[in-house]
């Protein structure tokens, strides 16, 4: 399934139009009566200082250059953040384009709602739980089967080493509304592999839940799992191995007022 991971650079807009602090106000306006777009990176010297937008110019006071008016404190992205994160970052702060910048604060791209959603319209959809059975069983060579069941929660083994508070307060609404999707666990020997939804057995474990609705994949012998190395490798054993980050720690996402404080303090 990982090889269907999509991330903000295969969608991102790579060409953008950017202004400087010293650009005109009126010069802003006129561009954007041209191009039909209502906001422009503000880049300087190379990196990226800011936004300037439609709402900067009609509802600010009037000043005659970007800088003056330019919001200088921006979510921005790693181009390697995934979609799916990139998605909650901007549905959770209400924005519509997020601009991309590399390890040293360039602007190298714009992710937008729009790439967003064709992001999500080309993605392949095949049922996740049948589409992996089958890849294991190619993988594996091995015939599985599948069952829907409560495993009990503290049989789990997890393979994901963090999760996000916001999403870990949708999944705990669903689960005591009892809309919570099942979780995908992979039967190996007699472990328990948690291979999806781990927002939603963190919650269930938080909250004292002895089971987890599952859809189990039962390899029928014991068959060591690549994620189930990597998570030994990293020390996931149990839900309290696993980090939660709300998405100002992702170390994909900044803001750029962090990074301009950073770069000062290299300076002195």
């Amino acid at each position: 399934m990982g090889r269907h991971k999509s991330f903000v650079k295969d969608y991102m807009t790579k060409n953008v139009i950017s202004v400087s602090p010293d650009t005109k106000t009126k010069e802003v306006i006129n561009l954007m009566r041209e191009s039909h777009h209502n906001s422009y990176p503000v880049v300087k010297d190379g990196k990226l200082v800011g936004m300037v937008t439609a709402f900067d110019i009609i509802a600010k006071e009037h000043c005659d250059l970007v800088e003056g008016i330019m919001t200088k404190k921006l979510v921005v992205a790693n181009q390697d953040l995934s979609i799916n994160d990139a998605s909650r970052v901007m549905f959770r702060r209400g924005i519509s384009r997020m601009p991309v910048v590399d390890e040293k604060g360039r602007l190298v791209g714009i992710i937008t709602n729009t790439d967003m959603v064709r992001s999500h319209i080309e993605r392949s959809t095949p049922n996740k739980v049948e589409y992996f059975k089958r890849t294991l069983e190619q993988l594996y060579g091995i015939h599985t089967t599948l069952r829907h069941l409560d495993v009990e929660t503290d049989k789990l083994r997890p393979t994901q080493d963090r999760v996000y508070a916001d999403e870990l307060e949708g999944r705990a609404y669903e689960l005591e509304k009892g809309l919570a999707e099942p979780a995908i666990v992979v039967k190996t020997g007699d472990r328990w592999i948690l291979v999806d939804g781990h927002h939603r057995a963190v919650a269930s474990a938080q909250r004292g839940y002895k089971t987890v609705d599952s859809y189990v994949i039962d390899l029928g012998k014991d068959i060591k799992l690549g994620m189930e190395k990597t998570a030994d490798k990293a020390g996931i054993r149990t839900f309290d191995d696993i980090e939660i980050i709300d998405d100002d720690k992702h170390p994909l996402i900044a803001l750029t007022e962090s990074m301009q404080d950073q770069e000062s303090k290299g300076d002195d």
